[in-house]
Parts: C-alpha cells; sequence; structure tokens
C-alpha cells in the first residue's frame, strides 16, 4: 500500500523523464556527436575541442544566468510543468536538427548554436523537474525517489548508447539499411535517435506527475515582476541563511568534481593507461551501469538515515576509490595484487576498470541526495527558486574542477596530478558539508 501523500504513477511518470534526458547528455554530450563534431567537422580537432569547449562556457553562462531568474519566476505564477515543456521542446527540436549537419567545416558554426541553444534548455529543464519532485512525494520519501530517478537516468542515456551502436555506429546497414554510409550519416542520426528518444519518454511525466496549482489572478507581466523581486529579496537575505549557503556551495564543489571526472575520465584512462576506444566504451558502460545501480541501492538510504549520511558515505566512497585511481600503476599501487580477469585489459587496466565501476557507485547517490537535501531546506513555494540557485551555484563553481585540472597538468607534466585536484574538490565539498544541519 502506497504511503499517505506518496502518487506511484507520477513517481513512475517522473523517473521517466531523467530516462528521456538522459539521452541527450550521454550520446550528444559525451560520446557520440561531440566526437564527430571535433575529429569529423571541425577543420582541426584541437580547434574544433577549443570552439566546443567555448561553446559550453556561454551555454554554461546562460545557464547560470536564467535559471534563478526562470525559477523565482515560475513559483510565483505557480505552475512548473509549461516552463518544462518548453525547454524540453527546444532540446528535442535542437537535437533532431543536427541531422543536417555534415562533415564540413562550413557547418562547424551552425553545429555550435544549435548544440549550445539545446545544452542550454537541457540544462534549464533540470530546474523545473528537480522542483516537481516535492509535488509528487512527501518528504518522507523524497530520498529515495531522488535516488530512483538518477538511477533510472543513468540506465536511460546507457540503453541509448547502445541502440546507437547497435542500430547505427555498428551496423551493416545502418537502421536496417533505411540511411546510407556517406556523409557520416549514421553518426548524424543518432541525433535524431536522441530527439525521439526524449520526445517519446517524456510524455508520462506530462500525463501523470500533478502540476502546482496557479496562483490566482496572476498574469505573465506580474509573474515576471514578483519572480524577480523574490529573487532579488532570496538572494540579500542569502547570507542570513548560512546553513543553506553552506550546503550550496558543498554539493557545488562535489558535483563539480563529478563533472570533471566525466568530462576528463576517458583522456585520463587514454593516456595514462593506454585505453583504446573499444575498451573505453567498455570502461563507459561498465561506469554507467554502477552509477544506475548505485543510485537506486542508496535510494532507500536517504530516507532511513537521512541525506546528509548518505552523502557523506557517498563522499567518502568517492574519494577512497578516486584516489585509488590515481595511485594505479605506481609505486604506491606495488602492494596490489595483480589481476587476471578474462578481458582484453592490462592488469592496471583491469584495476582501473574496477575502481571506476567503484566510483560509479558513489556517483548517484552524492547527486541524488544532494537533490533531496536541496528538496527538504527548500522554503515550501519557492522550491523552483532554490532550485535555481542550485544551478546558479553549480555553474559558478564548476569552472574550478576544469581549471584546476588543466593548470596541474600543465604546470606538473602529469595527468595523475589534475586527477589528484578532483580529490581536493571532494574533501572540500566533505569537510563544508560538516557544518551543514539537516532538516528531517
Amino acid at each position: 500500500m502506497a504511503a499517505p501523500g506518496l502518487k506511484p504513477p507520477a513517481i513512475a511518470g517522473w523517473c521517466v523523464y531523467d530516462w528521456a534526458m538522459s539521452a541527450f547528455n550521454t550520446v550528444i554530450g559525451t560520446f557520440v556527436f561531440s566526437v564527430y563534431f571535433t575529429k569529423g567537422v571541425a577543420a582541426d580537432p584541437d580547434q574544433g575541442s577549443a570552439d566546443w569547449a567555448f561553446m559550453l562556457g556561454l551555454s554554461g553562462l546562460l545557464i547560470a544566468l536564467l535559471s534563478p531568474v526562470l525559477g523565482a519566476i515560475a513559483d510565483r505564477g505557480g505552475r512548473i510543468k509549461p516552463w518544462l515543456a518548453a525547454c524540453t521542446l527546444i532540446a528535442v527540436i535542437g537535437s533532431a536538427l543536427l541531422w543536417f549537419i555534415r562533415p564540413d567545416p562550413s557547418y562547424a558554426l551552425p553545429a555550435l548554436l544549435l548544440v549550445g541553444i539545446a545544452s542550454t534548455a537541457f540544462e534549464l529543464s533540470n530546474v523545473f523537474y528537480n522542483a516537481l519532485l516535492p509535488v509528487i512525494t512527501p518528504r518522507g520519501h523524497l530520498g529515495r525517489v531522488s535516488g530512483w530517478g538518477w538511477g533510472v537516468g543513468y540506465l536511460g542515456g546507457l540503453v541509448c548508447l547502445i541502440l546507437c551502436l547497435v542500430l547505427l555506429l555498428r551496423a551493416d546497414p545502418p537502421l536496417f539499411g533505411l540511411i546510407g554510409t556517406t556523409e557520416a550519416q549514421p553518426v548524424r542520426a543518432t541525433s535524431v535517435l536522441v530527439a525521439v528518444w526524449y520526445a517519446v519518454f517524456a510524455v508520462p511525466l506530462f500525463l501523470l506527475v500533478p502540476d502546482r496549482l496557479p496562483q490566482a489572478g496572476m498574469s505573465a507581466a506580474r509573474a515576471v515582476r514578483e519572480g524577480w523581486a523574490s529573487l532579488m529579496t532570496t538572494i540579500r537575505a542569502m547570507p542570513r541563511h548560512a546553513n543553506t549557503l553552506r550546503f550550496l556551495i558543498a554539493s557545488a564543489l562535489w558535483r563539480d568534481g563529478i563533472n570533471t571526472i566525466t568530462a576528463f575520465g576517458g583522456i585520463y584512462a587514454g593516456i595514462v593507461f593506454g585505453m583504446v576506444e573499444a575498451q573505453l566504451i567498455l570502461f563507459a558502460i561498465a561506469l554507467n551501469v554502477a552509477a544506475g545501480l548505485g543510485a537506486i541501492g542508496f535510494a532507500w538510504a536517504d530516507d532511513r538515515i537521512g541525506a546528509k549520511p548518505t552523502l557523506l558515505i557517498s563522499l567518502i566512497g568517492l574519494i577512497i576509490t578516486g584516489s585509488s585511481m590515481v595511485l594505479v600503476g605506481t609505486d604506491a599501487w606495488s602492494w596490489a595484487p595483480t589481476l587476471s580477469l578474462p578481458l582484453d585489459f592490462t592488469p592496471d587496466q583491469q584495476w582501473l576498470l574496477l575502481l571506476g565501476m567503484g566510483l560509479g557507485v558513489f556517483f548517484g547517490p552524492a547527486q541524488a541526495a544532494a537533490r533531496s537535501m536541496m528538496a527538504r531546506i527548500s522554503p515550501p513555494g519557492l522550491e523552483t527558486e532554490f532550485f535555481g540557485i542550485y544551478a546558479l551555484t553549480g555553474r559558478a563553481v564548476g569552472v574550478l574542477g576544469p581549471l584546476a585540472y588543466g593548470l596541474a597538468v600543465t604546470m606538473l607534466g602529469s595527468q595523475r596530478a589534475g586527477m589528484a585536484t578532483v580529490i581536493v574538490l571532494f574533501l572540500l565539498g566533505t569537510a563544508l558539508l560538516l557544518t551543514v544541519k539537516e532538516r528531517r
């Protein structure tokens, strides 16, 4: 029997949306289209990488500026789903239009514009999506539902990636012969698959998840005025909410650490351990499966022992596994036994694979429990505004990880030194989290 206030159909629809949107990040942002752009569209791979990074930086700036403002406006108007629908539609259309990006440098600028717009809409949709969490479940179940969403999302992105490989990238002929192989059509078609996937699996949320009631007599113009005024009042008052402010900074630090590992993990495995493409794909699949199972498996702990203890366990796990990944293959790792798993990996690569899966187990809980704790400490009726500020702090702090990684590699000439900076972010986030009080 469902707990009072628990809405199982709404929870299912909410979780399936994470399954839908994760395909965008996995296929377009990380493993397929980003590589196609730098190697196939841009005139020079190095310049293409720089242009891609610059585009993401501009997108991040827009997200940082817009997320708290739009969140505050949505809170004043009451309803959330229209904003989520608009962001979803923009991301879906932007993804589908990437089909027209041919492997020619003349398409580089249109590609960057489309990905930038779609990425901005994708990230903004998270603000409204997260704010629906308190709508569908009582506070006593926030942790497990948040964990279920993260877990389903990791698995959804993985399944879509596998479909891209099976139906398009490794198929002969691709898509049962419906498309050709010239001008990178199989790679371009992955963006269309993502658009269809995103659109189809987003539908259950809009059918099953209830929205907040609109504010009576609240026009759009008034919502904008009052939303902006409310945001300014909240920001000015934030120093008086020291507990919430400490949590926002702490969570931004470890989220930045996770994002840095996601961005540079493949580079680290390829350069330091010599992993080739097939090994990297297996590494990515293993890590995503572990992350999904970890998010789902730890979901119960959040509600039973609290978000803060769950976060501390996850962060300690990230620190231990992350530090071990830095040490594998060095003299400090000589005590470890030599692995001989039935895989086409060297012993050190096998250790990296196992430790990467261990790292992934703690990825999900660290993100899911942070979301549930944010929902718990947000004032009632201002959830969207506070999730906007949550996104703002994540973006503001988000430059630290890549910058520290790049500086460490440049100054010390070592990818291991770069990866060690991530551990510092985890340690700082953990230390600051210890000072945060959780409201149960």
